[in-house]
C-alpha cells in the first residue's frame, strides 16, 4: 500500500475516487454541530465547498476510506458511551496531512472503538486545507485555524461536562499524522486561545488532561535530525501523553516520535511511547497481522494506569 499521506496529492484532485458527495454527514443516531456560533476566526476565502469522496485504490485493511477536503465551517460530532459511563471524553483529530480528513478511518471508527469503552468521543471535522495555504506569522505559524477549532472544542467539551456526564478533569485528544501533530500543539499551546474569547465556553481551559499521538507528523525538523518543532513548546504543564510509530513509517519519520518524548521526559512529563519495526502509516484501527495495529489495548491500559478510567 502506498503511504496515505503521499498519496493525498492524488486523491486531493480526486483521482481514483467514488462519486463525491457535498458536506460530510455523520451515521444516524448522531449530530454534529457548528463549534462556532457566528462567525469562525480568521476565515479565510472559500474557494472550493466541503466534499466528500472516497478512495477505493489505497485500501487500508482491503477496505477503502473516506476522506472529507475543503472544510471551512469545523463542527463536531458527539458520540455517547455504549454501557457503562466511564466517565472521560476524548476529542478526535483525523489526520490528513492538513489538507483533508481522514473522517472513517481515523474518525468515526475510533469514536466507535471509544465509545464500546465507555468513553465519550468528541469528533472534530477540522478546517482544511490549512499547512501552506496561509501566511506563517504570529504565534502558532503552522494552520493556525485548525488549532483554533481545537481549542475551541476542547474548552467547549469541558463547558458541557455536566450536561454529557464527563468528568471535566478528564477530557483528552487523540489524533492520527498531521492530527497527532495539532494532539502537540493543543498540549502546548493551551495558555493563550489563537482567538478572541466568543462565549462562557472561551473561559474554560482548553488544556487537555491526556494526550494521544498515533504516527504524528511535523514534530521534528529534518529526517534524522533531532530537533523538536519550535513550535511546540513543551513544559512541565504538557498533560501526559501516549505514543505510537512505526520505525518503517515512509511519511511521518520515527524521529516525530522520538524528539516530542525527549522533550517530554525532560519536562518530566508522563509520557508512554511504543515502536514496532514494521507498520507503515495510516492505518487507524484497522487490524491485521502487524502487531502495531494491536495499539488501541494499549491506549485503554494506559488510561487506566494515569488513572483516566477505571472499571
Amino acid at each position: 500500500m502506498k503511504p496515505l499521506i503521499l498519496a493525498f496529492s492524488v486523491v486531493f484532485a480526486f483521482g481514483c475516487l467514488s462519486a463525491q458527495t457535498p458536506v460530510w454527514q455523520p451515521s444516524p443516531g448522531h449530530t454534529q454541530v457548528p463549534i462556532w456560533p457566528g462567525a469562525v476566526p480568521d476565515a479565510q476565502p472559500v474557494t472550493e465547498l466541503e466534499n466528500v469522496a472516497t478512495d477505493t485504490e489505497e485500501l487500508v485493511a482491503g477496505r477503502s476510506w473516506i476522506y472529507v477536503g475543503h472544510v471551512s465551517q469545523p463542527t463536531m460530532t458527539i458520540y455517547s458511551p455504549k454501557g457503562k459511563n466511564r466517565g472521560a471524553a476524548v476529542v478526535v483529530f483525523p489526520g490528513g496531512g492538513y489538507q483533508i480528513l481522514a473522517i472513517d478511518l481515523e474518525g468515526t471508527e475510533v469514536c466507535e472503538w471509544l465509545t464500546s469503552k465507555g468513553i465519550t468521543c468528541v469528533l472534530l471535522k477540522y478546517r482544511v486545507p490549512g499547512e501552506g495555504q496561509y501566511p506563517k506569522s504570529g504565534p502558532y505559524p503552522r494552520s493556525p485555524m485548525a488549532l483554533e477549532d481545537a481549542q475551541r472544542t476542547v474548552g467547549l467539551v469541558r463547558f458541557h461536562a455536566a450536561e454529557w456526564h464527563v468528568d471535566p478533569h478528564k477530557i483528552g485528544v487523540l489524533g492520527f499524522s498531521a492530527g497527532g501533530h495539532m494532539v502537540a500543539a493543543t498540549s502546548t499551546h493551551f495558555g493563550h486561545r489563537l482567538y478572541p474569547a466568543v462565549d462562557a465556553a472561551d473561559k474554560e481551559s482548553c488544556r487537555p488532561d491526556f494526550a494521544v499521538a498515533i504516527y504524528p507528523g511535523h514534530l521534528s525538523l529534518e529526517p534524522n535530525i533531532f530537533v523538536l518543532n519550535p513550535d511546540i513548546h513543551v513544559t512541565s504543564q504538557t498533560p501526559p501523553t501516549f505514543l505510537l510509530q512505526a520505525e518503517d513509517d515512509p511519511v511521518d519519520r520515527v524521529e516525530n516520535s522520538l524528539v516530542y518524548y525527549a522533550a517530554l521526559r525532560k519536562a518530566k512529563v508522563p509520557v508512554e511511547m511504543h515502536l514496532y519495526t514494521h507498520g507503515g502509516h495510516a492505518f487507524g484501527l484497522r487490524r491485521t497481522e502487524r502487531p502495531i495495529t494491536a495499539w488501541p489495548q494499549l491506549v485503554e491500559t494506559w488510561l487506566g494506569t494515569i488513572g483516566m478510567i477505571s472499571e
